[in-house]
């Protein structure tokens, strides 16, 4: 293959082969397990397993052992057809002339009136309770206890002694299966003895018939309303040289050497044949050898797992328990680069385990997993559209793992068609719109509050993760039949909703907010105007991804032309007097300048509206924006506000203080098991609750201190911190559809390769150099540099 530039660099060569040769192994980390030398005693100390649909968390009790059980459908609450109020096209001109006049007074008072959401069976996410194992061990002393969870094989152990005889324990959710299975071993005779019980949080039915013990009811949850759906668990018990005996909806192993335990769990969302196939998927499951299932599991997890490695660095913290290093992170700050290299592959663990391609629902506010302390709260555990959902998908493509996207984009489909009804309802316009909180029963409305719940682009911003995945993956098939009807119809809303600003000429929005967040105006604090910064953003990702997407496909080129023309009326990102990227249109003073959330700056990350290279000076007041809020007095920092910032710096290739945020995710946003938290104290949480966002976004943002490819071309470790200085990835991936691999030595690229996935033409920038190479091609082909 000729290329004129290349000859010019005779260190590359282009290869005809998917190898990454480099001398990784000597550096390779000793493992990658979280691993303790004691049982949980909190939800927050015990380690997770799911195979998307099922989660469980294992405490690893020797006397108790405590499996917390989830299932990602295990919703309260019911369809509202009565959500949204009508305020319609006449009432929102009526609106908006208001703001047009100036008068944002009035305008606040009719929007709040008119552009609130009902809310009536919301429902939320809930767990189901915990399996209990009652272990029959003499008053012995126990020794050599261990508990680990091994990211490379998915599979979570617990091995003890009691006296001299040896316990064992493996715990395994697979997704081949469908089933989770936990398998007790003893090495002395007769050793077994295990009772089996419930400790459900929702009113069951139990019954024991055939080694099985079952359970079934409803998920009711009146806090958020009525409704909820049906559901049943099968817990089914076989043993090795022992018997089972049933008592008091009990079941118990006695005297035996070996034990499987195979649990179901299922409901009746969208299956209505719920019963029926929980029964079929125990019969199946145990029909098996645990042998079996066992390879079918690793085999189904290690094909996803596997694609990525990351090498950062070693030190005398590899050999500690997982607790241990993270306790002595927080109280020492050392670094400890190989913390951080296993909580990037904990995200991609995490990811794999709680949305597969057979999830019905994608991961949630806790992903598949659920402490019983979110759903209490205010913001419940559903699918907040104003990030947080976003950020449990950030990780999933430049991770190597974009079938994990799969029930994401189902639920979009299922999200755009309710969506339609609240886009003619509330604005009198055709296409979809959905705002800042969503669930499982099609609610689309505003929240029941302006302040944080009128955010019409939301849902669009859900929808561009359709556009991202076409970005890395070049899936021509997946673009027309799935993505671009969801996009079309999302800029058909917009296309209409947008409305002429006699004032100066562009194309506005609203009344709409920032999420979360206000302004002042002569000393009184308002929510709503016309195009905040996030609204320009959205329109203007959406209007674009239709435009590149139908000239792709070859389709409505009338369409593409509007948006064309639409697309060039937006109002462009602007600088505030103080240096910052403004947050609305006009330049307001912020109500909050402590507040956690940043919506103005996804023009920098996710999206690359705002960049180093095409627009320095927005890129500028970008990082002025990051440093002012960042250090407000009382920032009310939370564990995705600090995973933002991470990929903040990332894009502005300041390494040191994306580095830093890292460091400081793990030290103030974390538990004992790497889980992200938001700690005890924000909005009226009285301990830490999980929140699975943060575990997804900050190793996104670690990936992108690796590699970016949002500028058009691809940039090998754009934002490297001293503490990395020698180090290796495999298997990361870049727009245009690309896997890459690359080796570096006191900060400087050694080694890369770049395979193509697609036929493509790849622009590559050099590591040392601003000259930027391109390249092409074909899928299976590699470009090495060395």
């Amino acid at each position: 293959m000729k290329n004129n530039k290349l000859i010019n660099y005779c260190f590359f060569t282009l290869l005809l082969s998917c190898t990454f040769a480099c001398n990784c192994d000597k550096d390779a980390p000793s493992s990658l397990k979280l691993w303790y030398e004691q049982p949980a005693t909190q939800w927050m100390q015990a380690t997770p397993i799911g195979n998307g649909r099922l989660g469980a968390m294992i405490y690893g009790g020797v006397n108790t052992e405590t499996i917390a059980l989830n299932e990602i459908t295990l919703w309260s609450g019911q369809y509202d057809e009565h959500q949204e109020q009508a305020c319609g096209k006449e009432r929102l001109a009526k609106i908006r002339q208001l703001f047009f006049a100036g008068n944002i007074e009035a305008g606040n008072n009719l929007g709040t009136q008119y552009l609130s959401g009902s809310p009536h069976s919301f429902g939320t996410h809930l767990p189901m309770g915990d399996l209990k194992l009652q272990f029959g061990h003499a008053p012995e002393k126990i020794t050599h206890y261990k508990r680990e969870l091994n990211l490379e094989n998915a599979v979570t152990t617990v091995t003890y002694r009691a006296g001299s005889t040896r316990y064992s324990r493996e715990y395994i959710c697979s997704n081949p299966d469908d089933v989770l299975l936990i398998k007790l071993a003893a090495d002395g005779k007769d050793a077994l003895n295990v009772t089996l019980g419930l400790d459900l949080l929702l009113p069951s039915d139990l019954s024991v018939s055939n080694n099985t013990l079952s359970f079934s009811g409803q998920a009711l949850f009146k806090k958020q309303g009525p409704g909820g759906v049906h559901f049943i668990g099968n817990i089914h018990v076989s043993v090795t040289d022992g018997e089972i005996k049933t008592e008091n909806n009990t079941l118990s192993i006695a005297n035996a050497h070996e034990a499987l335990i195979t649990v179901d769990l299922r409901t009746d969302y969208k299956n209505p044949r719920y019963i029926e196939r929980c029964n079929q998927t125990i019969q199946q499951a145990t029909e098996k050898t645990y042998a079996a299932l066992k390879e079918a599991h690793i085999a189904d997890y290690t094909r996803l797992f596997n694609r990525t490695q990351l090498y950062l660095g070693n030190s005398d913290a590899d050999k500690l328990p997982t607790d241990v290093r993270w306790r002595q992170l927080k109280a020492i700050g050392n670094d400890d680069p190989g913390l951080i290299s296993l909580f990037f592959q904990y995200g991609r663990y995490l990811l794999i385990a709680s949305s597969r391609e057979n999830t019905p629902l994608p991961a949630n506010l806790q992903g598949v997993w659920n402490d019983n302390l979110a759903c209490n709260m205010g913001w419940t555990c559903d699918y907040h559209l104003d990030i947080n959902t976003q950020q449990n998908y950030w990780l999933s493509n430049i991770g190597n793992l974009p079938e994990c996207n799969a029930p994401l984009f189902t639920y979009l489909e299922d999200l755009s068609e309710h969506g339609e009804k609240t886009a003619k309802t509330v604005y009198g316009s055709p296409g979809w719109v959905a705002h800042t909180v969503a669930n499982v029963w099609g609610y689309t409305a505003p929240g029941q509050s302006v302040n944080w719940g009128l955010t019409p682009s939301s849902g669009a911003w859900l929808a561009t993760h359709l556009w991202t995945h076409y970005e890395f993956t070049q899936d021509k098939a997946f673009l027309q039949a799935q993505a671009y009807p969801i996009l079309k119809k999302a800029a058909v809303f917009f296309l209409d909703y947008i409305a002429l600003d006699p004032r100066n000429g562009y194309l506005m929005t609203g009344p709409s907010i920032s999420p979360e967040n206000s302004f002042k105006v002569a000393g009184r604090e308002w929510c709503m105007s016309l195009t905040p910064t996030i609204d320009r953003i959205m329109v203007y990702e959406i209007f674009n991804a239709c435009i590149q997407a139908s000239g792709i496909l070859e389709i409505d080129a009338d369409f593409r032309e509007s948006l064309e023309t639409a697309i060039a009326k937006l109002p462009p990102l602007q600088i505030a007097t103080n240096g910052t990227v403004q947050e609305w249109f006009e330049d307001y003073e912020l109500a909050h300048p402590e507040h956690r959330h940043s919506s103005h700056l996804l023009s920098l990350y996710p999206f690359h509206q705002i960049s180093l290279e095409k627009t320095p000076e927005l890129a500028e007041a970008a990082d002025k924006s990051i440093h002012r809020q960042i250090n407000a007095e009382h920032y009310e920092d939370v564990e995705w506000s600090r995973a933002n910032v991470i990929c903040f710096y990332a894009r502005l290739k300041k390494p040191e203080e994306a580095y830093k945020n890292i460091k400081g995710l793990l030290q103030e946003f974390s538990r004992e098991n790497l889980f992200t938290m938001a700690p005890a104290g924000v909005a009226g949480a009285n301990e830490d609750i999980f929140e699975f966002d943060a575990n997804e976004a900050a190793p996104a943002g670690i990936a992108e201190m690796l590699l970016q490819s949002h500028e058009g071309y691809i940039e090998l470790l754009p934002a490297l911190p001293t503490a990395w200085k020698d180090g290796h990835f495999k298997g990361l991936c870049v727009r245009g559809g690309a896997i890459v691999d690359a080796a570096w030595k006191n900060g400087r690229v050694t080694h890369a390769s770049i395979t193509a996935t697609v036929d493509h033409t790849f622009h590559i920038k050099h590591p040392s150099k601003n000259d930027v190479v391109t390249i092409a091609l074909k899928k299976g082909e590699s470009f090495e540099l060395n």
